[in-house]
């Protein structure tokens, strides 16, 4: 094996560069009732933080979705139990379909590194992935909830390379966020590179020459 490479999960397996934040954002003003992007994003951090640490580790992935859009709905002054639905459903759709394209190319990524996710999560990644069906390509997965600290901290991707028994200079992080993903790995002494999606054309690495890519499959061409 040639180190480990290590994974955001939302925004960068189940996405392509873009947040959980963007794209309920993104789905609610398609259904006509999100406010200004100013508007919506504190309503969705504290729906968002709500859910840390009040969730069973055994929570599915279709019920984290459903609930954080539930909780985001009621904090739009919604309530149209429908549309809802139809939110969820389609941010859930999404995210299973981008995870089952990725598993091939994880696969080919496996037989070469370790792989493993560090993930600011609610304390039920393991489950979420069982149930995405990529649990089993994955050696180590942190989700900050259960291990107590959160990126950018350094200490969340030294805890999975800790558990790999590998050093954080055998270590490539792959994220989707500047401030969280880079800066906590760089901090770490770890490689990375930013899944910057449909933002990757000019936008500038948090180091000289780091990679800045729009897909996970310009990722796989870097890294194989």
């Amino acid at each position: 094996m040639d180190g480990a490479i290590l994974f955001d999960f939302g925004g960068t397996l189940d996405a392509e560069g873009l947040t959980w934040k963007e794209r309920f954002y993104r789905l609610f003003r398609d259904a006509g009732v999100a406010p200004s992007r100013e508007g919506f994003d504190p309503l969705f951090y504290r729906a968002d933080d709500a859910l840390v640490g009040a969730i069973p580790a055994t929570l599915s992935f279709r019920d984290t979705v459903f609930r954080l859009a539930a909780d985001v709905s009621r904090a739009l002054g919604l309530d149209d139990d429908p549309l809802t639905a139809r939110v969820a459903g389609r941010f859930l759709d999404d995210a299973l379909a981008r995870l089952a394209a990725n598993r091939p190319m994880l696969e080919r990524l496996g037989r070469r590194y370790r792989l493993g996710i560090v993930s600011n999560f609610y304390g039920n990644l393991p489950t979420v992935c069982e149930n995405a069906g990529v649990r089993r390509l994955f050696t180590v997965i942190v989700d900050s909830t259960q291990v107590g600290c959160e990126k950018p901290d350094p200490r969340i991707f030294q805890r999975a390379v800790a558990e790999l028994e590998l050093t954080a200079a055998a270590a490539t992080v792959v994220g989707d966020s500047l401030p969280r993903d880079m800066a906590g790995a760089r901090a770490a002494g770890m490689r990375h590179i930013w899944l910057a999606g449909e933002a990757a054309d000019g936008a500038q690495a948090c180091c000289p020459g780091d990679p800045v890519v729009r897909s996970l499959r310009a990722v796989e061409a870097l890294l194989l």
